[in-house]
């Protein structure tokens, strides 16, 4: 057994004097996790800001509810565009906030939390540095990356340690990351722009084209959850409301399950193709463990009707979907901070982690 480092015992001793915090950063949610709590927020990734003074006015569901409703001098806006930090600063007046929504769960503590954050796959080192410095302004005190795909891998409790290969497809807001682990790490990934927000944009899209109508974002999301369906089945349909192209006004339509299927249709080819792309080019043992193992679904856009079952379908392989997909890389980033030692390896090492007598 080896022999504890100053390091280790520096960390043990200190922990005792921070909470512990995880957190699932994504385009669309952002999800809290607390040591010994479990998930503590779960809300949008998205900050309402007065233009006149430069002040938070929401954060979250508050600032959601506002998006397409606000007055001009206030812009409901996203600081993660395609799961990387577009505005800084809006990013860590958000994470500020979730961390202070999440500090009421915990006891008071000497020193600011350690705190695990996911990432996409493929992240570069500014884009990580990015994440690492907004997270630390906020308060923590320390600060680890993960990838997405390899948190979510941990939180469903795959063996991600053993010589055994494991894929995940992990569908978030702004990306989708496809990926095949093994050993400890990312043998074979693949990250897309091809997510929940540009099948809603799809939808926005269809929507003005085929019925002329404009719709906004919030009801291209409800219209996807409840008659969004890639397989077709039972019919599904519902009632949208928007913005007469033609006249100006105010018009309702029908809209069906297959005008859904119609609309995303395009993009679900490009997620089946991208997947097929990661198997091809998988070592064929770690494909032969895939083959039995089968493909594990994470994220929100998991839960669209059907999925799965045309997954399974096109790649002729068993395709799971995790019990709630939503939380998986929450959780994932609870259980690393549960034994930070012992998941150390599957961690983004960046320059911060590297000392110069390593």
């Amino acid at each position: 057994m080896a022999k504890p480092t100053f390091t280790d015992t520096k960390n043990k001793f200190l922990s005792r004097f921070s909470n512990d915090i995880g957190i699932d950063l994504g385009t669309a949610n952002t999800l809290v996790y607390v040591r010994g709590k479990g998930i503590v927020v779960n809300e949008p990734s998205v900050v309402a800001v007065n233009q006149k003074t430069g002040q938070v006015v929401a954060v979250g569901m508050v600032a959601k509810n506002m998006l397409g409703r606000t007055p001009t001098h206030i812009v409901a806006i996203r600081p993660l565009v395609d799961g990387v930090i577009s505005d800084f600063e809006v990013t860590e007046e958000m994470l500020s906030y979730f961390m202070k929504r999440a500090g009421e769960f915990m006891p008071k503590k000497l020193l600011g939390p350690r705190v695990v954050v996911g990432v996409p796959s493929g992240v570069t080192n500014v884009e990580v540095r990015a994440v690492r410095d907004a997270t630390k302004n906020a308060g923590a005190r320390e600060v680890y990356i993960i990838e997405q795909p390899m948190a979510g891998a941990i939180g469903i409790r795959l063996p991600v340690h053993d010589p055994v290969g494991s894929m995940i497809i992990d569908i978030g807001g702004g990306t989708t990351d496809i990926a095949v682990i093994s050993l400890g790490g990312i043998v074979r990934s693949k990250n897309l722009k091809i997510a929940g927000d540009k099948l809603n944009n799809d939808i926005i899209s269809y929507i003005r084209n085929e019925f002329k109508i404009l719709i906004g974002e919030t009801t291209a999301e409800h219209v996807k959850m409840t008659v969004g369906n890639v397989v077709p089945g039972e019919p599904l349909e519902t009632t949208i409301r928007g913005r007469d192209l033609i006249t100006g006004l105010p018009r309702e339509v029908v809209i069906t399950d297959s005008d859904i299927r119609e609309a995303i249709g395009q993009s679900i080819d490009i997620l089946l193709e991208s997947t097929k792309e990661v198997l091809e080019t998988t070592p064929p043992e770690i494909l032969s463990d895939v083959m039995k193992r089968g493909v594990h679904m994470v994220g929100g856009g998991a839960l669209i009707k059907g999925l799965s079952v045309l997954l399974a379908e096109t790649l002729k392989l068993p395709v799971t979907v995790a019990d709630d997909p939503l939380t998986a890389i929450a959780r994932g980033a609870g259980i690393i901070l549960e034994d930070l030692d012992y998941y150390r390896p599957v961690l983004i090492l960046s320059d911060d982690d590297i000392s110069p007598t390593s």
